[in-house]
């Protein structure tokens, strides 16, 4: 495992990951918190895991690790939310369920997860570049094509083979995840 952090740069090595994943995980914060104030708070607590967390990281799996915790984040805040003393007590009766439901979604969308990072793991290895630029780090086309030296239409062909040879592999090897199931959480991370 190769560890995220130099022990002789750590900071200047947490700082680059943070220019370059802060507007992503942003914007998967504000998908479900549709407050700024909240939301720029709780992606200063996932980037506050990154760097407590950085001695049991692997550098490879930063991206997916952190959409992974500003969703749980999100999620915790919303179900923090939903149990506030202002909420009348029918409310709070159909909430507890909603919560239920809500960890067993987010188990759900872990495992799906989880499997999409499989099939990535897969992809020949430009194509895993593509795509972790543009669907886990929300880069353009155009930006990709220029960290990668090609052009921004072998970026956008690249992405579409990338995204069928991913519902592909999900149905062949996870037949309980189907592959619509697989195109949501890639229209969610693409989102």
């Amino acid at each position: 495992m190769e560890d995220v952090f130099t022990t002789t740069n750590s900071l200047a090595h947490f700082d680059t990951l943070y220019q370059q994943y802060h507007q992503a995980v942003y914007a998967n914060i504000t998908k479900m918190i549709r407050q700024p104030e909240v939301a720029e708070d709780i992606l200063q607590e996932v980037f506050l895991a990154l760097w407590e967390n950085r001695a049991q990281l692997d550098a490879g799996r930063v991206p997916g690790w952190l959409f992974v915790v500003s969703y749980n984040k999100s999620a915790s805040w919303l179900k923090k939310k939903l149990k506030e003393p202002a909420i009348l007590l029918q409310e709070a009766a159909d909430n507890i369920h909603v919560s239920d439901d809500a960890a067993e979604e987010e188990a759900l969308y872990r495992l799906k997860l989880s499997i999409v990072e499989e099939a990535v793991s897969r992809l020949p290895e430009r194509k895993k570049e593509v795509f972790r630029l543009c669907r886990f780090e929300g880069r353009s086309y155009d930006e990709a094509a220029e960290l990668l030296g090609i052009s921004a239409a072998s970026v956008k062909d690249y992405l579409k083979q990338s995204t069928r040879f991913i519902r592909d592999y999900v149905t062949r090897h996870h037949g309980t995840l189907d592959a619509a199931s697989a195109g949501l959480l890639l229209l969610y991370i693409t989102t």
